[in-house]
């Protein structure tokens, strides 16, 4: 009888380049307690603040299945200080109450999407790969970019383009959108791409693809994502404990204009970044997807007491 060799565990296959890590790492410097890394992606920044930090421990989420799985084999070694959970943003109040979680000593968002998406053809979230026009983070619920085409009239459609991806020919793309479902053209990808491109040419402006801001209109409305950051934001303003630091990385200026606009309530924010930072040179050079990254830094500040109120 011999013995069979142990078999060892693949790790689980999600690469994604986490954006300015040595800067997430200072804005932690005297967090203690708990703290919410709201997306967790691949545990670049949570695994880099748990080892710089050994006063905290991490409760992180994201609502791809696949990002959930290879943050907690990420994890494994920090042991009990790091749990990972799949949750959007607008879940996380309810998972904290089922733990008994109460005030917290930080949270932590990067809302970018991540390589691991983007390089995904099933994903949709690629005019460069030919795929489903799918576009969601979980692909386990919610409509897909095409049943969201399907819903919306041309005019809503063009609404979506519009505001979201501050498109301004957003009105013929979405002409040329629906015409393209209507005749059976829109199944992919590249089809969406085509349809664009019918619209508005095909011509580069400052080196970004016509079909950029579409997609990412498309994929902003399919995930909720503005809605989902006004629920993060509303959430860090209650549960952060007086001192808990707040540290939000965008990359649409829709996004950074929402945390501009809470971090400049100067009764609940202390801003310990008066302007966003930017990605270094030399992370720009090892990592340009890293050029449009702002992060943003706050810290809450104690409840203001009313004047004549018992001190005990």
């Amino acid at each position: 009888m011999t013995n069979s060799a142990p078999m060892l565990e693949t790790p689980p296959s999600f690469h994604h380049v986490s954006v300015m890590v040595e800067e997430i790492t200072r804005a932690f410097a005297t967090a203690q307690g708990v703290v919410v890394d709201a997306t967790a992606g691949g545990a670049g920044h949570t695994s880099a603040l748990l080892a710089a930090h050994p006063g905290i421990s991490l409760l992180a989420f994201d609502r791809d299945p696949r990002a959930v799985e290879a943050a907690r084999h990420r994890l494994r070694p920090f042991g009990a200080r790091a749990r990972v959970e799949q949750a959007v943003f607008s879940e996380i109040p309810e998972r904290l109450e089922a733990l008994g979680i109460g005030s917290l000593g930080g949270v932590l968002a990067d809302l970018g999407v991540s390589s691991e998406q983007l390089a995904d053809a099933e994903r949709g979230m690629s005019f460069r790969l030919e795929g489903p026009l799918d576009m969601r983070m979980d692909p386990t619920r919610g409509e897909t970019a095409l049943e969201l085409i399907a819903r919306l009239s041309q005019d809503e459609l063009a609404d979506v383009i519009y505001e979201l991806g501050e498109e301004r020919a957003s009105r013929r793309i979405a002409r040329c959108i629906k015409q393209a479902l209507a005749s059976g053209e829109l199944e992919t990808t590249l089809d969406l791409r085509r349809a664009v491109v019918r619209a508005v040419g095909p011509r580069r402006i400052g080196g970004v693809d016509p079909a950029t801001r579409t997609f990412q209109a498309l994929r902003m409305k399919v995930n909720g994502e503005l809605e989902e950051l006004r629920s993060l934001l509303a959430f860090a303003r209650v549960r952060l404990a007086p001192g808990g630091i707040a540290a939000i990385i965008s990359f649409h200026s829709l996004e950074d204009r929402l945390v501009k606009r809470e971090f400049s309530q100067r009764d609940l924010w202390e801003r310990i970044t008066p302007k966003p930072l930017t990605a270094s040179a030399e992370e720009l050079e090892r990592n340009p997807r890293s050029r449009s990254a702002k992060l943003r830094v706050a810290r809450r500040r104690a409840p203001v007491r009313p004047e004549g109120a018992d001190a005990t």
